[in-house]
């Protein structure tokens, strides 16, 4: 893959993990920011990827992180049977 160390496309954090590869290796790495947890695929497009074509109104600065109100818990499962009908 690249020989440059990336930052963040959400908030410029440089602490990026790489968390899996494809599995015929050097095609694609799935990445994930140590700071706001952000995940990408490296051949997802620029707007993705990429800090200068990510989107402004989705960027997160370092204030927008420790400010917000809390990380949305997981539901717990649902037990077969229970809830909507099912087909």
């Amino acid at each position: 893959m690249s020989d440059t160390m990336p930052l963040c496309p959400r908030c410029a954090h440089e602490t990026i993990e790489h968390i899996t590869g494809s599995p015929v290796p050097g095609v694609w790495e799935v990445l994930q920011c140590g700071r706001c947890l952000y995940m990408w695929r490296t051949t997802e497009p620029a707007r993705r990827t990429r800090r200068d074509a990510y989107p402004e109104e989705f960027m997160l600065t370092p204030e927008d992180i420790g400010t917000a109100p809390e990380v949305p818990a997981v539901p717990p499962l649902r037990m077969p049977g229970a809830g909507a009908a099912t087909r």
